[in-house]
């Protein structure tokens, strides 16, 4: 058993979604949103290099030693899988490990709004999936594709770095490819899936603007593309999206959202009433031609309000979300104050000034 085992197997024992290993302090497990340190001395900078060098190929161990940062999937001793960051800064080594549960979520388990189940029914174009990093933006895909396995005969061609979730094949067949061990780059395992008779290519991360253009041309040309963004809002998603690409190609792209994109699903992840979990909240945008005109016509500034009055499709902006989690009870109603866009409607909830404290200092307001 690899000595590192240790520290992911109490992380999974405390239920924490995250180990962070760091040279100078001792490790620090992730519990509902806050970083807390185990009972264990400060790690030393070469303690914990061999931790780490312990668990890596040797080809892992080689790009490493030139500096690179090293993303990878683990399997413990006790079973357990992580998607694991390796990296090295001021005072030396550090890593991350998030842990992943065994069992692939449903969409009913992360309690989603009924529209996501919908937009799986799709048969091409885009959806996108969007949000800061560590806002569940895997687990809510992961939902997603075992929903299509268990319901559609698919074949299913999932680019990830790293895989996360392993799904088995059921109804449909799921074949799951890794960066760097499987594909060189997003841009080209989506070239390369275009070749493999698919139905669905989920895209791990749209992250450069080849990638970009294949997964377009992807949606464009019969399939249905699943991919994710780190963007925070619907507006965000499309002015990213519309950017990632040259100004000569802006046209192109917009039309292409206009006409492809199926909708976009931002989420946050707020803790619950009692404090013992986290529950994801989705921003909704689902694409329609006065959505379409709008980013035609580079006046996504007013997409909110197009969300805002499109509930009855199944449209909703984040401040509606929130709240309407905050009065189903659902979330606490101080971690969602934090990210509320207008604050005003939310204030009535608050107990006393400690959420508003910490959004002016989340927002930079002194």
């Amino acid at each position: 058993m690899a000595r590192i085992d240790a520290f992911l197997k109490l992380g999974a024992s405390q239920g924490c979604s995250d180990v962070h290993l760091a040279v100078g302090v001792p490790p620090m497990l992730r519990m509902n949103g806050d970083l807390l340190p185990i009972k264990f001395r400060n790690l030393a900078e070469a303690e914990l290099e061999s931790y780490v060098t312990e668990i890596l190929s040797g080809t892992q161990k080689e790009q490493f030693a030139k500096g690179h940062d090293i993303d990878f999937s683990y399997v413990s001793a006790e079973g357990g899988r992580f998607r694991v960051n390796v990296f090295r800064k001021d005072t030396g080594v550090g890593a991350v490990f998030r842990s992943i549960p065994s069992h692939v979520p449903t969409l009913d388990s992360l309690g989603l709004p009924a529209v996501v189940r919908k937009l799986c029914d799709h048969h091409q174009g885009m959806i996108l999936v969007t949000g800061s990093t560590g806002t569940g933006k895997s687990t809510t895909l992961a939902a997603m594709i075992d929903h299509l396995n268990l319901t559609r005969r698919l074949n299913i061609v999932s680019l990830e770095d790293p895989i996360e979730f392993v799904h088995r094949s059921k109804l449909a067949q799921v074949i799951q490819r890794e960066l760097h061990t499987h594909l060189p780059s997003f841009s080209e395992g989506v070239r390369a899936a275009m070749r493999e008779d698919p139905d669905v290519i989920l895209v791990g991360e749209l992250r450069d603007a080849d990638t970009v253009r294949w997964a377009m041309t992807a949606a464009e040309t019969g399939h249905l593309v699943l991919g994710t963004l780190h963007t925070t809002s619907a507006v965000k998603t499309i002015d990213r999206m519309v950017d990632a690409l040259p100004a000569e190609e802006r046209e192109q792209t917009k039309s292409f959202l206009s006409q492809s994109l199926i909708g976009v699903v931002t989420q946050v992840l707020v803790r619950t009433p009692d404090l013992r979990g986290r529950r994801a909240i989705c921003e909704v945008m689902l694409m329609n031609r006065a959505i379409g005109k709008l980013i035609m016509s580079d006046q996504t500034h007013m997409l909110p309000s197009q969300l805002q009055t499109g509930k009855d499709a199944g449209m909703q902006t984040m401040d509606q979300a929130l709240l309407g989690a905050i009065q189903a009870r659902e979330v606490d109603p101080e971690d969602a104050f934090i990210y509320a866009q207008d604050k005003r409607p939310f204030t009535r909830y608050i107990q006393d000034g400690t959420a508003i404290l910490k959004a002016d200092l989340t927002q930079g307001v002194s």
